[in-house]
């Protein structure tokens, strides 16, 4: 691997890379070409060279690249190749469905706690796991070694949550919450805020009234 910092922009689209992967693996194709894969994920491919080159010499001139060695290669990249535990704080509807979401990984990296302040949540199972008390966290963190949170609480309650997670141990968080968290510098925050996204898709729908104005009828008289 270079030693130059790798982007976050790279960083972000070697999990589109393996899953387009896997999904070729899956249909018992041997090999592919950057072209076919910048076709497929409508990237120029001497991007997707430069991504890769980033990390090691993974293709051969005029064959491309081995699918199998490719997924093998950006798994141990992203870390993907050992156990990785996950702790979500906020058994509400949204860490529900990602806790429920868990039976249907077949991956290293799984939510192995759900954590939750509100009394009637505690001790509810959600699949194999049973919510426990924010008391048991920092403990339950360490014992399991989990190294990644994911934090789906209402948003006054985010950088407390945060907070705590920080100084049981985790590495990296996950935030739901829409608020801007606070962190050490060593302590990498990704945010999936369903509000903003939504309202930047917004930006580019048609215009509903200048579309209702060009479709009214015209008086040629």
């Amino acid at each position: 691997m270079k030693s130059e910092k790798i982007s976050e922009a790279v960083v972000r689209r070697l999990p589109v890379y393996l899953r387009f992967l896997n999904d070729l693996q899956k249909r018992e194709i041997l090999t592919v070409s950057s072209q076919e894969l910048g076709q497929k994920l409508d990237l120029n491919p001497a991007q997707i060279r430069k991504d890769l080159a980033y990390f090691g010499d993974f293709g051969r001139k005029g064959i491309g690249y081995d699918v199998s060695y490719l997924i093998e290669k950006i798994r141990h990249i992203l870390k993907l190749d050992q156990q990785i535990n996950v702790a979500l704080v906020g058994a509400g509807n949204l860490g529900h469905a990602l806790s429920n979401y868990n039976a249907y990984l077949k991956d290293t990296m799984k939510i192995t706690a759900v954590f939750d302040s509100y009394p009637p949540k505690i001790g509810q199972k959600i699949n194999s796991l049973v919510v426990q008390p924010m008391e048991e966290l920092e403990r339950t963190i360490r014992e399991q070694g989990i190294r990644i949170g994911i934090i789906t609480v209402p948003d006054h309650e985010a950088q407390n949550v945060a907070d705590i997670l920080v100084a049981s141990g985790i590495e990296a968080i996950l935030n739901f919450a829409p608020v801007i968290l606070k962190t050490p510098s060593d302590i990498r925050v990704h945010g999936a805020d369903f509000t903003t996204d939504l309202q930047s898709l917004a930006y580019y729908l048609r215009d509903g009234k200048e579309e209702a104005a060009d479709e009214q009828p015209q008086n040629l008289n």
